[in-house]
C-alpha cells in the first residue's frame, strides 16, 4: 500500500524473505514479530540525512570517522561476546575480507541486551582478535540506546527514513555510499545471507 504522502511503498509479507527494487531505488527491510515489513525509500526525499557527520572514538582510544567511508557501503554491527550470535563475528571478518574495497563494517560492541557483553575494551579486542581474527574497525564499548549514532539511526527524526528498533545482538544497519539507510536486518539474518549481501551490493 501506499504510504502517507506518497513518497513510498510498504509491503508486508508473512514469513517469507526476498527483496526488492522499484525504478532502482533500494529498499531497507526489517523482520518484526508478526512477519516482515519491507519500505521502498524515496531516495530523492530532502529529508534523507547522512551518517558521515558522525565521528565515534575506537576500541583503541582513536577515531572513527564515518565521513572516510564516502563511497563505500557501510554494516553497522551491534556487537557482544557472550551470544547466541557471537559466532557471526566470524562471517563478518569473512565478508569484510572478500569486499573491503566495496564496504566498510563497524562492530559497536554494547552491554544492553542480557549482559552478554561486560568485558573492557581491552578484553573484547583480544577476544575478537584471539577468536575470529577481527580486523574491521570497532568502536569502544557503546551504551546502545543513549548512544548519538544509534539514536540517529533508530529514529526517522534524525535519518529522515525509519523508525527501528535493536531487539538484540548482533542487529545490521546498511547504510550506502552517501551514507543514507537503506536497510535494517534482525539478529538472525546471517552476515552472509543473500538478502544481505544483495542490500550490500555484493551479492
Amino acid at each position: 500500500m501506499q504510504t502517507g504522502g506518497g513518497k513510498g511503498y510498504e509491503l508486508r509479507i508473512n514469513q517469507k524473505l526476498c527483496i526488492f527494487t522499484i525504478r532502482e531505488k533500494i529498499i531497507w527491510l526489517g523482520r518484526h514479530f508478526d512477519g516482515f515489513s519491507w519500505n521502498f525509500i524515496n531516495k530523492s526525499d530532502e529529508k534523507v540525512q547522512s551518517i558521515h557527520p558522525f565521528t565515534v572514538q575506537s576500541i583503541d582510544g582513536n577515531e572513527i570517522r564515518f565521513a572516510d567511508f564516502k563511497g563505500k557501503k557501510i554494516l553497522v554491527v551491534n556487537v557482544a561476546s557472550e551470544c547466541g550470535f557471537t559466532p557471526q563475528y566470524q562471517q563478518l571478518q569473512e565478508l569484510y575480507d572478500h569486499f573491503k574495497d566495496q564496504l566498510v563494517i563497524i562492530g559497536f560492541p554494547a552491554n544492553n541486551f542480557g549482559g552478554q557483553e561486560p568485558g573492557t575494551d581491552q578484553a573484547i579486542a583480544t577476544f575478537c582478535q584471539k577468536n575470529y581474527g577481527v580486523t574491521f574497525p570497532m568502536a569502544t564499548k557503546i551504551d546502545l540506546p543513549r548512544h548519538p549514532v544509534y539514536e540517529w539511526l533508530t529514529q526517522k527524526q534524525q535519518n529522515g527514513v525509519m523508525d527501528e528498533e535493536v531487539r538484540w545482538n548482533f542487529h545490521k544497519f546498511v547504510l550506502d555510499e552517501q551514507g543514507h539507510l537503506v536497510a535494517s536486518f534482525p539478529s538472525s539474518v546471517s552476515p552472509l545471507d543473500e538478502v544481505l549481501l544483495t542490500a550490500l551490493g555484493v551479492a
